[in-house]
């Protein structure tokens, strides 16, 4: 048998033996590579793009920058999609988003799990108040009525979307008026009518007055907070609506009243100051001599009421005034005068 031969050594290029200094300078340096990386996690992926979620538009389109996350700048402006009408909102698939960042050649972008985002397209929003403004504004002007006792109530919902950048006041142009069916249309603008709207409503002449804000029972006193005054159209309202409110303070409701009602003729009263078989003070006052005594009231009534009233002591029955609660006032009783015939002024007898 043969002996084995021996295996062929392969001579090695010798390689520098380390150094505890070396040793101890690389332990260093991957140390605190690990320890930043561990403490800043996002500085190892500073540049990866990522979703913003869902935003808020301000222009008719949505750039790069808009969307994504650490954008390269020389790209963030670039339009990627139309934004929606102003005051709405929309949503964008991210995958459409994705694909749109992958024809850039940008590399994958980080959804954080989305599968879309939503979009509010900002605005400014003017609503009825403003639009009735501009429109009582050129009747006051041009036409000369009191505006202050208008109203204007529109035709549908009106509502100018404007961009935010217009916030100046609302305007009416080429405002059209019909005193006789008090129709009124218009074009609501804004700024140098980069913003318009046409409207259409009826005009009503408004007074002011008391309305109820809580429903109130009879026999319910009326306090401070239970009256507001408010305008309605006049011709709605009748000669008996109230508009007095400080008036009707302490009065008592005669009915059941409900809230948000127009006050009228009747539904309130001043509160009874006396009460029908109930003991009052009876007053008797004339120059030089004042009297009272305790009477028992034949009536019921408020202040100033004529009432009839009994005198105990005398059985006589008596008319007075109501004067306070409790109180009633008896006038004295004026004697005619008594004429004496002059002597010089008598018939002769013969």
């Amino acid at each position: 048998m043969q002996p084995l031969k021996p295996l062929r050594q392969t001579s090695l290029r010798s390689a520098p033996v380390p150094t505890p200094g070396m040793i101890v300078r690389v332990v260093l340096a991957v140390s605190a590579l690990v320890a930043v990386s561990l403490a800043f996690p996002s500085l190892a992926r500073a540049d990866t793009l990522r979703l913003r979620g869902d935003i808020t538009a301000k222009s008719d389109v949505l750039t790069l920058g808009d969307l994504v996350e650490n954008a390269p700048a020389a790209l963030s402006g670039r339009p990627m999609f139309r934004a929606p009408a102003l005051g709405t909102s929309g949503t964008i698939q991210t995958r459409r988003i994705a694909e749109s960042v992958d024809r850039l050649d940008l590399g994958n972008i980080d959804t954080g799990g989305r599968s879309q985002i939503q979009v509010q397209r900002a605005a400014r929003r003017v609503g009825a108040p403003e639009i009735e403004a501009a429109l009582k504004r050129v009747l006051a002007t041009t036409m000369g009525l009191d505006a202050g006792n208008l109203s204007v109530r529109l035709d549908g919902e009106a509502t100018l979307f404007a961009p935010l950048s217009l916030d100046g006041q609302a305007n009416a142009l080429d405002v059209t008026y019909d005193a006789r069916s008090h129709r009124i249309a218009g074009l609501i603008v804004l700024g140098e009518r980069q913003a318009s709207l046409r409207v259409t409503g009826q005009v009503y002449e408004t007074r002011e007055v008391a309305v109820l804000t809580r429903s109130l029972n009879r026999g319910d006193a009326v306090s401070q907070g239970d009256i507001a005054l408010e305008r309605r159209p006049r011709d709605a309202l009748g000669g008996d609506a109230l508009g007095n409110g400080s008036s009707l303070i302490g009065q008592v409701a005669q009915r059941s009243l409900s809230a948000n009602a127009v006050l009228r003729a009747g539904d309130v009263a001043p509160p009874d100051l006396v009460q029908r078989g109930d003991a009052v003070a009876i007053v008797f006052e004339m120059p030089g001599v004042s009297l009272s005594m305790t009477g028992i009231a034949n009536e019921t009534g408020r202040l100033g009421a004529a009432v009839s009233v009994t005198n105990p002591a005398s059985k006589k029955t008596l008319q007075a005034t109501v004067i306070g609660p409790g109180r009633v006032s008896v006038s004295p009783i004026r004697s005619q005068p008594i004429v004496q015939a002059s002597a010089s002024a008598a018939p002769r007898v013969n």
